[in-house]
């Protein structure tokens, strides 16, 4: 990982999800990443994301945390 702040995604199963839709890092602040999953969970959810972890740098900050379709 690097300094900055990225998310890591899980389907329903718990299986890493990862695709050219989702952006994982490049988040300079932790405001910048929330604001960014408030934008596109819907997004997310609809490709098959049922949960997301907030890290920086190399450590876990919070989740997993479940999107829900009814937000």
């Amino acid at each position: 990982m690097t300094d900055g702040w990225s998310w890591s995604y899980e389907d329903a199963h718990g299986a890493p999800v990862t695709s050219a839709q989702v952006v994982t890092t490049g988040f300079p602040t932790q405001g910048d990443a929330e604001s960014w999953l408030g934008e596109h969970w819907r997004t997310l959810f609809a490709g098959g994301v049922a949960a997301v972890t907030l890290h920086h740098a190399d450590r876990t900050v919070y989740g997993p945390m479940l999107l829900s379709a009814g937000g």
